[in-house]
């Protein structure tokens, strides 16, 4: 009988740990004896025919011939089987990123030539491409957040394994304030959860003016410009981005308020005159000022009405403002008023069955709109602001409280005497 003829071997090529198996496929091996890799027996073998041996490598280097010897001797083929040198890692770039995967990371090291598969924490890279002996670009799987191992696999056998850092993704909980003028500047406080290392923080799709990550937990950022209306805020970070679609995570951008009238446009110093404010976006004021003093009181009565209490102040004009989350209105003016005075009246008697023409003498009587001779109305004319002239009114015989009305109230009384007609 002939000596035993090795044809082929498969796989051809292990690492130098040894350990792979090996079918060896020839013919004349019932019996066997031996296989030998090299110089070294394998590991172990089984003859599963006479045609096949199923043989595992014992450790090596290089290229080596692969023998089986029966009774009738040893083959002669030349049959390579390669020692190759297992893979290593050196570096990940980048070394984090979202737990939803889709990161695509540069593996460097070496013998990366022929791998068979990338691992991310036990789960296949989504998609790996060998570049070189020493590169590889993985696709990262999804995968819990935390530190997965990573591996290489080729036919020389699996990698060293280097830490891969899953992050969860940002999330936005809450703005405070949650709203602000359309032209931007409001300092906004967001908290939520994984926001280290944030990349950016958006307001309705434009970057915020600037921002600063306090914690893993908060964020302050100063909004940008942005039309009226509602904004998702975002917050990005190499794990993703938050939800936009979060309630709490929306910050509304209000106009400007706007007015347009004051009614009455005056009153007194002492204040307490209830005052009409119209104009636009006066919703949700926060704020109504005369010159800068608060109103007493304030109702916002709908988007195009407030109705305020003038506060004390002394005569003059005063600007008047509404502030809302969407800023400061542009001043209308109100004019304080002192009220009017009485020092005399010329002729302060008359007859009480016919009219007498008057002069009342006294102070800020320029905007008066109302005379009266006890409870009845007199007609008159504004001279000057000292002076008045008024016709009197018929009625009783006796003594009558005068008084001037302007829309800085009433003033003090002064007496004119009704004189009885003689009687004959």
């Amino acid at each position: 009988m002939a000596a035993p003829v090795v044809s082929s071997v498969s796989p051809s090529q292990g690492p130098a740990s040894g350990g792979t198996t090996v079918l060896v496929t020839g013919s004349g091996f019932t019996g066997a004896l031996a296989v030998r890799f090299g110089v070294k027996n394998a590991t172990s073998f089984t003859v599963d025919s006479s045609t096949q041996i199923t043989a595992v490598a014992p450790s090596g280097t290089g290229a080596v011939n692969v023998t089986a010897t029966t009774s009738q001797g040893t083959s002669s083929q030349q049959v390579t089987f390669t020692y190759v040198t297992a893979p290593t890692l050196t570096g990940l770039t980048p070394s984090q990123g979202p737990s939803t995967g889709g990161t695509t990371v540069t593996l460097t090291g070496t013998n990366l030539t022929g791998a068979t598969a990338v691992s991310f924490g036990g789960t296949p890279a989504t998609s790996f491409t060998v570049n070189s002996a020493t590169q590889i670009t993985a696709v990262t799987p999804p995968n819990a957040p935390g530190a997965a191992p990573v591996t290489v696999t080729t036919p020389s056998g699996t990698s060293n394994a280097l830490t891969f850092t899953y992050v969860a993704a940002p999330s936005v909980t809450g703005l405070t304030p949650s709203q602000g003028p359309s032209t931007g500047g409001t300092t906004v406080t967001l908290t939520g959860t994984n926001l280290t290392g944030a990349t950016a923080v958006s307001f309705g799709g434009t970057p915020a003016t600037s921002f600063t990550v306090n914690s893993a937990t908060q964020i302050t950022a100063v909004t940008p410009p942005n039309a009226p209306g509602a904004a998702p805020v975002t917050v990005t970070t190499p794990s993703g981005t938050s939800n936009p679609n979060v309630p709490q995570a929306y910050f509304y951008y209000a106009a400007r308020p706007a007015l347009t009238a004051v009614v009455p446009p005056s009153g007194s110093t002492a204040g307490g005159t209830a005052v009409t404010l119209t104009g636009s976006d006066l919703l949700n004021a926060t704020a109504v000022r005369f010159d800068g003093a608060a109103a007493l009181s304030f109702t916002v009565d709908s988007a195009t009405q407030i109705t305020a209490v003038t506060p004390p102040h002394s005569a003059g004009i005063a600007p008047v403002t509404v502030t809302t989350p969407g800023g400061t209105s542009g001043p209308l003016c109100y004019v304080y008023l002192a009220p009017p005075t009485l020092s005399s009246l010329a002729p302060d008697h008359g007859p009480a069955n016919s009219v007498t023409v008057v002069t009342l003498t006294g102070t800020n009587l320029a905007t008066a709109t109302d005379v009266q001779f006890g409870t009845a109305s007199a007609s008159f004319t504004v001279v000057s602001p000292t002076q008045i002239t008024a016709v009197t009114p018929t009625g009783s015989a006796g003594p009558v409280a005068v008084r001037v009305t302007t829309p800085a109230g009433p003033s003090s009384p002064v007496t004119y005497t009704r004189i009885a007609a003689p009687v004959i």
